[in-house]
């Protein structure tokens, strides 16, 4: 399988663009530093390969591919993030026989850092997706989820602060309401905030209080709806601040190379999504300078 049809990848490199006055405290005003951002969304338990008489993806995807990606992408810049928007369950026989734990450990050996949860993660209850838990050596990021009078109390973050080469990059996550979408008996007494109102708070937080350069929501609330009431990346990144970029998911929108919108504030958010299946791998290059902006460019691999 031919890289160009594997991962899209989105370069930073030349036009400088400034998002709001980041505010670099690790940088040295005489260096650029380097961040990459590798990402997944609604990978649905695919983990090997599409068969080769597959009708739309013949021998694509398949999380061994995945693997070798992104070692050689570390390789490159061990300054890197790979993160997770969500459903990780669901869609093939390994979910129906180990449950989610399959999936876990595999991504737990190829390092993400961190995920947020989506729908189809309830998929065996909350109380399947708890008994995975102990097989995830990352962060689950949701912010909007209330699970205190749940088994999944204490088991996920609102956000977390990672840091590479002295960048402070502040994660978070958002869900989409559950109700309605899955089976109450599924998520039980999990309690679904406003992910707008949530969003903005926790933006303000990682920008004020934790001091972030760079701030990314991992959102599972879809790309975008004809239905203007539902709240969607497009919806979120116009009605907040201070986040820099959406990852987005649920919809399962492949997009060859980010959409920039503008925030309350007039400046600039990156949104992006990669299709689902595991078919695509997100790359996203950041690069910082001593005059507090980053440059992006969006390209696809060839």
């Amino acid at each position: 399988m031919k890289r160009r049809n594997f991962i899209q990848n989105t370069i930073a490199s030349s036009a400088f663009v400034s998002f709001g006055g980041i505010t670099l405290n690790g940088c040295k005003t005489n260096s650029k530093k380097h961040i990459t951002i590798l990402h997944t969304n609604d990978v649905h338990s695919h983990i090997d390969p599409f068969p080769a008489d597959h009708s739309r993806n013949p021998n694509k995807g398949g999380i061994a591919r995945r693997a070798s990606l992104i070692e050689n992408i570390r390789k490159e810049n061990p300054n890197t993030l790979l993160l997770d928007a969500g459903d990780i369950f669901q869609g093939t026989p390994y979910f129906n026989f180990y449950g989610g734990e399959l999936e876990f450990k595999l991504m737990s050996m190829l390092k993400y850092d961190a995920a947020t949860i989506g729908n189809h993660d309830f998929d065996n209850g909350i109380e399947g997706l708890y008994a995975q838990l102990p097989h995830a050596n990352f962060e689950f990021l949701i912010a909007n989820y209330d699970f205190s009078n749940t088994i999944m109390a204490t088991h996920t973050k609102p956000y977390k602060v990672f840091i590479k080469d002295g960048v402070r990059i502040g994660v978070f996550g958002v869900g989409i309401e559950l109700e309605g979408l899955v089976t109450k008996k599924l998520y039980k007494e999990t309690v679904y905030n406003n992910p707008v109102e949530i969003a903005q708070d926790v933006s303000n937080t990682l920008k004020n209080e934790e001091n972030c350069d760079l701030i990314i929501c991992l959102s599972h609330l879809g790309y975008e709806y004809k239905n203007d009431q539902k709240v969607s990346d497009i919806h979120l990144a116009k009605n907040t601040e201070n986040i820099d970029l959406i990852i987005g998911g649920h919809t399962h929108t492949f997009m060859e190379k980010p959409v920039i919108e503008n925030n309350r504030k007039g400046k600039k958010v990156l949104i992006n999504q990669v299709g689902c299946y595991g078919l695509f791998l997100g790359k996203i290059d950041f690069y910082f300078d001593g005059t507090n902006k980053f440059s992006e460019e969006t390209t696809i691999t060839v």
